[in-house]
């Protein structure tokens, strides 16, 4: 059991997540900010042999997962569902069927128990987890939300009910730009993990790849964006022009050259932007956070910035139920009323909506 020790335990709504944007299903429990259960199915390998998500195989997945995952979450917090206070389910944004799968559970749970329903963010779930782990979250805060298919910068003044967006990718996320990459070098799928560990031996310095939206021209339309197809071509014709010429490829430092490119535009323009908007505590979420090199870059800059940094256990950094549960408990105690039972689910959810 993680918690982030809160006092607002005792008494707190008992709040069931259920979380099924992509590959995962996952359930958790959550009273107030402390976390009772998180139960996770993933269909990670059944996706390896495709070389990415195949969404129709990742909604049955769901389907032959969901009981059994719910039935595991309550059984190891030895919670009965009769006692469960409102459910809450990630709306989107994600794949459509896979968010259906989850959605209708939700709907089906919420009719048999007669408890709310509310339908909220992924993305902005990524960072309400942490709260679970370090505790209420400050009055305003900075998030970076980084994963497969997401690089968001979000300003936070209520994980509830006031998230602002002030950057996005325009094109390949952090997590999808490694992914093609590692496969463009012959690494198995996912490419993430498989990079992270070749950079670390590799020289990051070796190899100057460009940094996307940093120019001077771009700064006053896209100061908090960030691009990296530009970089993932840029790696591509380093790598072919080496072939063409009979050279050996390097392996580990194009992997720590490229994972130091992303990890230093991510970073520079977060700072850049806690410091624009007087923010001292940023938090890092999302599955790409995992990646050492933007640990490492982020615990750095921020430390010379004054800057708190709060990054969850990689565990709560992929999708997980426990983020959405965490979410949907601030928006209890928040007294936001609950979705309806006729709520849609939103592949492309605005980063300003939190519940639906």
């Amino acid at each position: 059991m993680v918690s982030g020790g809160s006092s607002d335990t005792l008494g707190a709504p008992l709040v069931l997540g259920i979380e099924s944007s992509c590959d995962e299903t996952g359930v958790a429990l959550v009273r107030g900010r402390e976390l009772l259960v998180d139960a996770v199915a993933s269909s990670m390998d059944e996706h390896a042999r495709y070389g990415g998500i195949i969404p129709e195989v990742a909604s049955r997945a769901h389907l032959e997962a969901m009981i059994p995952t719910i039935q595991r979450a309550l059984g190891e917090a030895d919670v009965d569902l009769s006692e469960v206070d409102a459910i809450a389910v990630t709306a989107g944004p994600g794949l459509v069927g896979p968010l259906t799968i989850g959605a209708s559970a939700a709907k089906a749970l919420s009719i048999g128990l007669n408890k709310p329903l509310y339908g909220v963010n992924h993305v902005i779930g990524h960072a309400a987890v942490d709260e679970l782990v370090h505790g209420e979250l400050p009055e305003r805060v900075m998030a970076l939300v980084v994963s497969g298919g997401h690089s968001s910068l979000l300003l936070v003044d209520d994980i509830a009910t006031d998230v602002t967006e002030l950057g996005s990718t325009l094109d390949d996320a952090a997590g999808e730009a490694f992914d093609k990459v590692g496969r463009l070098l012959g690494l198995p799928y996912p490419g993430g993990p498989h990079i992270d560990r070749l950079a670390r031996e590799g020289d990051p310095t070796a190899i100057r790849f460009p940094r996307g939206l940093t120019a001077r021209k771009d700064q006053d339309k896209h100061a908090y964006d960030f691009s990296f197809s530009g970089l993932k071509t840029a790696v591509a014709r380093w790598v072919e022009a080496r072939t063409d010429s009979g050279q050996e490829i390097p392996l580990a430092d194009v992997a720590a050259s490229f994972a130091e490119a992303v990890a230093d535009v991510l970073t520079a323009k977060t700072i850049a932007a806690c410091q624009r908007h007087g923010v001292e505590t940023l938090v890092v979420g999302g599955g790409f956070s995992a990646n050492s090199q933007l640990r490492d870059m982020a615990a750095e800059r921020c430390a010379e910035a004054g800057i708190d940094l709060r990054i969850p256990p990689i565990r709560y950094c992929t999708d997980n139920g426990a983020m959405i549960a965490a979410l949907g408990s601030a928006v209890v105690r928040a007294g936001v009323a609950p979705s309806g039972l006729d709520i849609p689910v939103d592949s492309s959810m605005p980063l300003t909506t939190v519940s639906v």
